[in-house]
């Protein structure tokens, strides 16, 4: 077959594929705030979580972000952040992981803290995503009662986009959500004895 024959067959195959997918993209109408998970044992769930905050930083929108867990550390998402003081709020509830505080009724009572700082923001009308850094962490260790979890999920404001974080996610967590992502460990340079390193890790 010539260059151009081939150069035919390709635009036909394109078109046909435009236009199906320009038929399905039309049927879909509806808006909702959603209910995001990124969960799993690799790396990128807060990473994945940053990037659909500076989406809506980029639309004007206003945004919320606790963190569960980590907020020992100095990070470089936070100070990137501060710069948008206007449009977001940032609020870190942990002291590490719960490796290292060995403080069941101190991880417990930040924990609550970090809830409690997150449902005030998925209360402010101005505040079109709220993200909760780790929360499944504090879920899988029973730091915070799913049952109140779902029900603050259930009876958010129905513009109000909420991303949870953390590995482990519990089955009614996945199943109270619109969307869950899963990242896949496929190799980790810890592995190779590198340690975490700014700008990958924090």
């Amino acid at each position: 077959m010539s260059e151009a024959t081939i150069d035919q067959d390709h635009a036909a195959k394109k078109a046909k594929i435009k236009t199906a997918k320009d038929a399905l993209y039309a049927s879909k109408t509806e808006e909702k705030g959603l209910v995001v998970v990124h969960t799993g044992t690799g790396k990128g769930k807060s990473t994945a979580a940053w990037g659909m905050v500076l989406r809506c930083l980029g639309h004007g929108y206003k945004v919320g972000i606790v963190q569960f867990v980590k907020g020992a550390r100095e990070i470089g998402e936070r100070v990137i952040f501060e710069k948008f003081a206007d449009q977001l709020r940032f609020v870190a509830h942990g002291e590490g992981f719960t490796w290292e505080t060995q403080d069941r009724q101190k991880d417990i009572a930040l924990a609550r803290a970090a809830f409690d700082a997150a449902k005030e923001m998925m209360a402010d009308p101005e505040v079109r995503m709220v993200v909760m850094d780790e929360l499944n962490i504090a879920l899988r260790y029973d730091y915070l009662p799913m049952d109140e979890v779902l029900e603050t999920l259930r009876n958010k404001r129905p513009d109000l986009h909420v991303v949870i974080t953390g590995r482990n996610a519990k089955p009614e967590l996945i199943e109270a959500a619109d969307l869950v992502t899963e990242m896949q460990l496929v190799k980790h340079p810890f592995r190779a004895g590198i340690k975490a390193q700014a700008g990958i890790e924090f």
